[in-house]
């Protein structure tokens, strides 16, 4: 049992940085692959970021260059910092752990989730 408490999230200008935690209780978290989705209002979940259990980090083309994806396994948490942030960018984001080890992109994948942080952009 994986569980996952995320924090960063807020209201920031387009053009502003922040700093995502997906914290993780367990003591198997180096064993799991660490995803970020996000999902706003009448849209689906969206792909944004994965990262392996060897720290091997696959993004989506709409965050590639401006969001880095990194993990402390031995800290349990993962981060996502997110740079240059747009309007588009607005969204609630989730973490969330899947016992494939590789980086899934597909949500179906992932076993465990937290319940998310709103990030919001404004222009």
């Amino acid at each position: 049992q994986v569980q996952l408490v995320e924090s960063g999230g807020g209201l920031v200008q387009a053009g502003d940085s922040l700093r995502l935690s997906c914290a993780a209780s367990g003591r198997t978290f180096g064993f799991y692959s660490l995803g970020w989705f996000r999902q706003s209002p009448g849209t689906q979940r969206e792909f944004v970021a994965t990262i392996s259990k060897n720290s091997n980090a696959y993004y989506a083309d709409s965050v590639k260059g401006r969001f880095t994806l990194s993990r402390d396994n031995g800290k349990n948490i993962a981060y996502l910092q997110m740079n240059s942030l747009k309007p588009e960018d607005t969204a609630v984001y989730h973490c969330a752990a899947s016992r494939s080890g590789l980086g899934p992109v597909s949500h179906s994948v992932y076993d465990y989730w937290g319940q998310g942080t709103q990030v919001t952009v404004s222009s």
